[in-house]
């Protein structure tokens, strides 16, 4: 199951409100309206059901694909430069929602656990290895990304939209090494922590967060939240109200759209141009909107402004910033993979 999306009903993927203010937008290139500083142009094609990203040492995309439902078919490609057809490496992949690579390995997040792939000789993996495996029933298994501590998170959502979870690391953020050891729980009590990335030289971890879709009027925005150790965030009783519940919960950085399915997130500090600034960069399933969060460092953590930074997309889901300052997004539903440049 492709993170929120499965839990919104038809009668709730509706024209959303945005959550933040908005200016005019200009066009930007390949159909998409943002700042008019930006450049847009397509990198890749045929990458239809694109769920997540990374770039390795050497400055390559790669890229996964996921159904919404596992149908044998999802897989992970690379894409050597702009305009070259997409090449397919791995296909005994499943639900594959997040990649990284650490060295000349490359990590994949995906419905049951974590695998580590190495050995690529061009056109295949060579080695495979399960390196955290958790039981059936734990929850989907979603982003990832390595902190300067060395560790890798993996954000795991809830088995339910509602429920109050039993497995050890469901709805939570959750902790190893490379080598799969040390597993720890981070942060719990998460409905679907989505989306992960690392303020850039800090270890400070920004996740997305779906909300509960059973909640009607009282329903908040989607998140995107500072996550620190030992926190518990309150799921299912506390999303935001202000009541018992949510005594000593943490509050968010951002609230988004509500049934936004946020999904992908990188942070940018400058690299996307002085209009554009520091901020996270998230992707927002069900708008069709990628939400800029300009970012404030505070005594206490970070403070976030919300607003309409991309549209033009059906239903983006990865974002990606590389080493150059180039930011990719990838849209699941058409297959194309965008290269936004400052």
């Amino acid at each position: 199951m492709l993170f929120a999306i499965v839990t919104i009903s038809a009668a709730l993927v509706a024209p959303v409100t945005g959550a933040g203010a908005t200016t005019k937008p200009a066009s930007i290139g390949a159909g998409l309206h943002g700042p008019k500083n930006l450049a847009a142009t397509v990198y890749a094609t045929g990458l239809k059901k694109i769920s997540a990203l990374a770039t390795d040492a050497s400055g390559r995309v790669w890229a996964a694909t996921a159904e919404a439902t596992d149908k044998g078919t999802d897989a992970i490609y690379l894409v050597t430069a702009a305009g070259a057809t997409p090449q397919r490496v791995a296909t005994d992949v499943h639900t594959p929602l997040g990649l990284l690579w650490i060295g000349d390995t490359l990590y994949v997040s995906e419905h049951d656990g974590v695998l580590a792939l190495g050995g690529f000789a061009g056109t295949s993996f060579a080695t495979r290895t399960s390196v955290v495996s958790f039981p059936d029933g734990t929850g989907e298994v979603n982003g990832i990304a390595q902190g300067t501590d060395g560790r890798i998170y993996v954000g795991i959502s809830a088995p339910c939209d509602s429920c109050t979870p039993t497995a050890q690391y469901s709805a939570s953020v959750v902790s190893f090494l490379p080598d799969g050891s040390d597993l720890q729980v981070v942060a719990s009590k998460i409905r679907a922590p989505v989306g992960l990335a690392f303020f850039p030289g800090t270890n400070d971890l920004f996740v997305t967060m779906n909300q509960r879709d059973d909640l009607g009027k009282k329903t908040p925005g989607d998140w995107l939240a500072r996550v620190k150790a030992g926190q518990s965030w309150g799921f299912p009783s506390c999303y935001g109200q202000s009541s018992p519940q949510c005594r000593g919960t943490p509050a968010p950085v951002a609230v988004l759209d509500k049934h936004a399915a946020v999904s992908g997130v990188a942070i940018v500090t400058g690299q996307l141009g002085q209009s554009v600034g520091t901020g996270a960069v998230v992707a927002e399933w069900v708008t069709g909107k990628v939400q800029l969060v300009e970012l404030t460092a505070a005594p206490s953590g970070y403070t976030g402004t919300t607003r309409t930074f991309l549209t033009g997309f059906k239903n983006p889901v990865p974002v990606l910033l590389d080493a150059t300052g180039t930011l990719f997004v990838g849209d699941w539903t058409t297959g194309r993979l965008y290269r936004i440049t400052g």
